[in-house]
């Protein structure tokens, strides 16, 4: 058992079904430096923290981002390891994140019509916005508004 078996007509080796180790997901985390499903996206749960975590903000130069999400949505789910990444390297802005089924109606404020949406906030203003899976365009956008005293 265990030993590779091969014919004549075969031009590859087949293993023995029985010395297959069973699957495993690999981590590995060389792949970023920052903490991957960090601490630093902060889901908002109700319309009250929704209100005070922007009131909080209102009166600083601290950048807020809004990330629109759903449990449903693929393409958010391909976003959200992204985020985790920028979280941890931007730790001087604010990243949350909120679930269009959970608050729909914080969502309908900004006028999101597609998922994933990103919006950029700073002095309860918004200054920009993502929309869709982009990573470039976030990260430089993130860059340049972490950079200015917009």
């Amino acid at each position: 058992m265990g030993a590779n078996v091969s014919s004549p007509d075969q031009k590859f080796p087949v293993t023995d079904i029985h010395s297959r180790k069973p699957w495993a997901p690999r981590f590995e985390p060389e792949i970023s430096p920052y903490k991957v499903n960090s601490p630093f996206v902060v889901e908002i749960k109700n319309k009250n923290q929704w209100k005070s975590r922007l009131d909080a903000l209102k009166d600083t130069n601290k950048l807020l981002v809004i990330e629109f999400t759903a449990k449903w949505c693929g393409p958010c789910k391909s976003l959200e390891p992204k985020l985790d990444e920028l979280a941890a390297k931007y730790t001087d802005v604010e990243f949350v994140k909120v679930d269009v089924d959970v608050l729909m109606s914080v969502w309908m404020e900004y006028k999101l019509h597609t998922l994933p949406g990103i919006v950029f906030m700073k002095r309860g203003q918004e200054i920009d916005r993502v929309v869709g899976v982009k990573f470039d365009e976030l990260e430089r956008k993130l860059h340049r508004y972490t950079q200015s005293f917009y």
